[in-house]
């Protein structure tokens, strides 16, 4: 019997004073003016939000553990600057940690970053290690922290190495996730984030990262983006790119998740991608949230999908958890001192 470890969720409803704190934090930037205390919100507020939403469909869709992760589209580190990015990453850094102090059987955290677009990594190392020291298990890395425009350097730059040094030393790995999108061109879930998740691929294949750095780890999120479906393309720019096969050249340190909503695309993923590379996740409550009118379930009740695989039960375990424990070894010690 296989735990089952939803590697990709979000805290996307929460208590309303800490959405209202961030308006007023925006607003007092744009006006030149301090931004006003962080209020306090009770435990039973966090419970309420939780316990109507995340943990309701944990339960309901038969999931064990999620590992969990600030709200993707409103990490936002175009807005402001450093001074804006720092404080806001912190406090919803803290929100999660509270949540799993709460509910310490089901989640576990991982954090976002300030990545402010014209700063350095220096604030979004201190941060990993502030969250690594609360208990958490990874971070979400954003390739593009201008929302939507690309101006950064590619994920194989110098300009990351500090950080890559770090989630090294600490042994995390990184889902590769980008945030809002400020560029009219990009809808966010449905242009942007698979549109970074093909880009951030594609860039790792162009480069020689993990020779470099043989233990940092990636998942990139919704089922790769396009890179499963294109698969005979990345295998051929491989070779015309004088690269090492891909099997070598970027998966033992590059994994996918489940977040693909419907069953011939998760089909797709187990066919094409080795099961080694394959994490089960979900994103609920995220980007997809109704009901498919096709099946009658929800678009993101993404175990469903992957139950109904023509695999093995070894291989479906790997999925579910085994995989999981690997990338996250921190995860795998926790469960271990709980006799898991």
């Amino acid at each position: 019997m296989s735990l089952i470890i939803d590697c990709h969720g979000h805290y996307t409803v929460l208590p309303k004073g800490h959405d209202s704190w961030r308006e007023a934090q925006v607003a007092a930037f744009k006006a030149g003016e301090a931004a006003p205390a962080y209020p306090e919100i009770s435990d039973d507020e966090i419970r309420e939000t939780i316990e109507a939403n995340q943990l309701r469909l944990i339960k309901e869709r038969g999931a064990d553990l999620t590992i969990f992760s600030p709200r993707a589209s409103a990490m936002a580190p175009h807005v402001g600057d450093q001074s804006v990015a720092v404080p806001w990453a912190r406090a919803c850094n803290d929100l999660i940690a509270r949540v799993v102090a709460l509910y310490p059987e089901t989640f576990v955290g991982v954090c976002m970053l300030p990545q402010s677009p014209e700063a350095d990594l220096t604030n979004s190392i201190a941060e990993l290690e502030r969250c690594v020291d609360m208990g958490f298990i990874g971070c979400n890395l954003n390739p593009d922290p201008g929302g939507g425009h690309f101006k950064h350097p590619p994920l194989t730059d110098p300009y990351w190495f500090p950080f890559y040094e770090k989630m090294c030393e600490l042994d995390v790995p990184a889902m590769i996730h980008v945030s809002g999108s400020c560029n009219p061109a990009m809808h966010a879930t449905g242009g942007y984030y698979i549109a970074a998740d093909t880009v951030a691929f594609m860039q790792l294949l162009e480069g020689d990262l993990f020779s470099r750095f043989p233990t940092l780890r990636f998942i990139i999120p919704h089922g790769g983006g396009a890179v499963p479906y294109h698969w005979g393309r990345y295998r051929g720019l491989a070779d015309m790119l004088k690269k090492p096969a891909l099997d070598t050249h970027l998966m033992n340190n590059v994994f996918f998740d489940t977040c693909v909503y419907h069953q011939p695309g998760v089909n797709l993923l187990a066919d094409v991608i080795e099961n080694k590379n394959i994490l089960f996740g979900s994103e609920m409550v995220g980007a997809v949230r109704g009901i498919d009118p096709t099946t009658g379930f929800y678009f993101d009740d993404t175990k469903r999908y992957v139950d109904a695989l023509d695999i093995s039960d070894a291989e479906r375990h790997a999925i579910f958890e085994g995989n999981a424990r690997k990338v996250f070894p921190r995860l795998d010690a926790k469960l271990k001192q709980r006799g898991l």
